[in-house]
């Protein structure tokens, strides 16, 4: 999906476009380039389409249908420019993938923006959009669209920096050794914050403690004098802070840790916010984190760490740490309207890993409920977890009895390790896909109730979270008013 370009100036020239890829203009295009775009179903008007070659579709298939949306220009490979030279103007490069790596270099060594990068097993997209809300009070701030963290989304997201922004912020995702590294060297960042490490992708890795390895890659980056933000609650914390020093990095913590460069020491958890009170390098904050969840308040000291360690105002960066909201997939809260009463939807279908899991299950843990109300986890399989997975997903059972969960259902070959953990009085379903559920649910569900819905995307929890909006009609939200202090 294309993102809208908020700056004021035109992010590309053709000329520049041909400098930046050593390709050569066919067809005449004279206008500015208002933006990049790898989609052909979503490209703008004046915006340059990379046809790039994916492991289903073949980006120029869909060189004349961008061209006749409106993109101004098509970027295509010697092997297609002939078949498409009537369809527009292009510029024809020899590898339309490595094209795009070269326009998000060219764009790095342009700006002078300050650049944080971001990683961790778990919470790189909800940090990265909690820091991108934190530096826009500072000045103009380019970050990533969605999860755009792999080999094409982090010089998509690169390719579109524009020259004028004062800040940029950079997701970059993993789930093999060695693929940080190359994501990394292209953004070049001033800040590198490292979540957390938790056993996420270990069908790929032998250890956790590799998983550390693979995530510490991204200190290697850094531009000189950089700076390595973090986790010090984590348990590899010691284990990445050598890696950063290794790489010459100079290096801070969060956490509730006493010796936390940005330390937690009080927070307040409510239904819809959390209240803060923290020290940031010496400076006591007192701020409002907009959506609920001990996870995000944690997120948040390194939104506010990093964000001073770019040079942005501390108090302005905590100010807007209130304004954030969790998005579809990722802790979007609905409130529908039942026969008996409103009914809370918590839609947490994007991603699950044991972490994830966990902070969801306690996180519905703490949502009321009515007075006959109950809280119900609607959980899919967590992919990728290699040998371990069955006693993984068992092991949910402990975060769920934690948590108070009155009623489980549960959807996938993996989860049914947890469904059989369980006790009698706490199974409300089980199916071999999430499709399976549907009914059930719909069936069993009440007013007063709070659902939370999440698995790894591949178990399609989201069509769940749909038919629960679907059957019941919208009701107005009663967000409560929290005064931080």
């Amino acid at each position: 999906m294309t993102a809208p370009n908020v700056f004021a100036e035109p992010l590309w020239s053709a000329p520049e476009l041909a400098l930046a890829t050593a390709g050569r203009l066919l067809g005449r295009f004279d206008g500015a380039i208002a933006g990049v775009s790898i989609d052909s179903r979503t490209v703008g008007r004046g915006e340059v389409y990379f046809a790039i070659k994916g492991d289903v579709h073949d980006g120029h298939s869909f060189v004349a249908d961008a061209l006749g949306r409106g993109a101004g220009i098509a970027v295509v490979d010697e092997a297609h420019a002939a078949d498409l030279a009537s369809a527009g103007a292009l510029l024809v490069v020899k590898d339309v993938l490595a094209a795009l790596v070269a326009t998000g270099i060219a764009a790095r060594a342009r700006t002078r923006a300050k650049i944080v990068a971001i990683t961790g097993s778990v919470g790189k997209t909800s940090t990265k959009e909690a820091l991108r809300l934190a530096l826009a009070e500072d000045g103009p701030t380019h970050a990533s669209a969605a999860s755009h963290n792999n080999h094409w989304g982090v010089p998509l997201t690169l390719s579109r920096l524009p020259k004028s922004a004062a800040y940029g912020v950079f997701e970059i995702g993993m789930n093999h050794p060695d693929e940080i590294r190359p994501l990394v060297k292209m953004v070049r960042p001033h800040v590198a914050v490292v979540t957390n490490v938790e056993p996420v992708h270990l069908a790929q890795f032998d250890s956790v403690e590799q998983i550390a390895d693979a995530k510490a890659e991204i200190f290697e980056g850094l531009e000189r004098g950089g700076h390595a933000v973090i986790n010090r609650d984590n348990a590899h914390y010691e284990r990445l802070k050598a890696a950063a020093i290794a790489a010459g990095a100079a290096t801070w913590s969060f956490g509730e840790h006493v010796s936390a460069d940005a330390r937690l020491d009080r927070v307040a958890l409510k239904e819809t916010s959390s209240c803060v009170a923290a020290t940031v390098l010496g400076e006591a904050v007192t701020f409002k984190v907009g959506a609920p969840g001990r996870h995000l308040v944690q997120n948040a000291l390194a939104v506010l760490l990093a964000a001073r360690l770019a040079g942005a105002d501390l108090a302005l960066a905590a100010l807007a740490l209130a304004r954030y909201a969790p998005s579809s997939g990722r802790g979007k809260r609905y409130m529908l309207a039942t026969e008996t009463g409103p009914l809370t939807v918590i839609d947490e279908s994007y991603n699950a890993n044991p972490a994830s899991m966990r902070a969801a299950l306690a996180l519905l843990g703490q949502t009321p409920v009515g007075a006959a109300g109950r809280r119900i986890a609607v959980l899919g399989d967590m992919l990728e977890l290699g040998a371990e997975a069955e006693a993984l997903h068992a092991k949910v059972a402990e975060a769920v009895a934690a948590a108070k969960i009155d009623l489980v259902f549960a959807a996938g070959p993996l989860s049914r390790s947890l469904y059989d953990s369980l006790p009698a009085a706490r199974r409300g379903g089980y199916g071999a896909t999430s499709a399976d559920l549907e009914a059930a649910l719909l069936d069993r569900v009440r007013g007063g109730d709070a659902v939370m819905v999440k698995g790894s995307n591949g178990s399609r929890m989201g069509p769940l979270v749909a038919a629960l909006t679907a059957r019941f009609a919208p009701m107005p939200s009663s967000d409560e008013t929290v005064t931080a202090g």
